[in-house]
């Protein structure tokens, strides 16, 4: 399979209805959870976009992280999921929806968490555009102080460009993890200086500008002034 098929949806829909077995991208929860629940709190409301059928958001909620949204824009798989975790995990949600698309109010979700959904929309037409659309929903769509994890193969070079758009007001920390299927003793061999050896870890942690937080002040002075 051509890499551009990655960002078609029927690619997506023909995946899923010919294999439902699960599977995850890049790394299983135990891979990536000492980083990610520096950022994640068990009330968080987290939303999970291209969950796809991996296996992650079951096992963070059996580790507590309740609190759940998935969406996928595979109908198919979504249809899977529902069935089979409604008795499993019955609070969490799955939904068909486009990342792009977003239906959610504004500041609905304190977390997204996106493992290779981003990496998915740039294989395909329209890359840049379409990027740029689905990162503008979740900002949106996260609360005020929330945060947006993106686990990715892409090195920083080719990735944080997207991520510094002036509309967009985050801080990016960026971690690391050694892929699966890399031995320790390869990874330390390497001395770092091996990229490919690495999934990346872009946490972007949203905060209001501080002309933003001037206009709040206003408000709330000028509420108290008038009651």
């Amino acid at each position: 399979v051509q890499m551009a098929h990655y960002g078609k949806p029927e690619y997506w829909e023909d995946r899923y209805t010919k294999d439902p077995d699960p599977f995850d991208w890049y790394q299983r929860w135990a891979g990536v959870k000492d980083i990610l629940t520096q950022y994640l709190q068990q009330t968080h409301q987290i939303l999970n976009i291209g969950a796809g059928n991996s296996r992650m958001s079951e096992e963070m909620y059996e580790e507590g992280y309740q609190f759940l949204t998935n969406i996928d824009i595979s109908n198919v798989v979504i249809t899977q999921m529902i069935e089979k975790y409604k008795d499993k995990c019955p609070n969490m949600k799955y939904l068909n929806m486009d990342a792009r698309q977003l239906q959610f109010e504004d500041g609905s979700f304190d977390a997204c968490i996106d493992k290779g959904t981003l990496d998915s929309i740039l294989c395909g037409d329209s890359s840049g555009p379409n990027g740029e659309q689905m990162l503008t929903e979740i900002y949106r769509s996260l609360s005020p102080n929330g945060v947006y994890i993106c686990i990715s193969y892409g090195i920083p070079e080719q990735r944080e460009h997207y991520f510094k758009h002036s509309s967009f007001e985050w801080e990016l920390t960026v971690h690391k993890v050694a892929k699966p299927t890399i031995s320790t003793a390869t990874v330390l061999s390497a001395d770092d200086k091996e990229k490919k050896n690495f999934h990346y870890i872009y946490v972007l942690k949203k905060h209001e500008s501080q002309k933003q937080q001037e206009q709040t002040d206003n408000q709330f002075e000028c509420a108290r002034i008038y009651f």
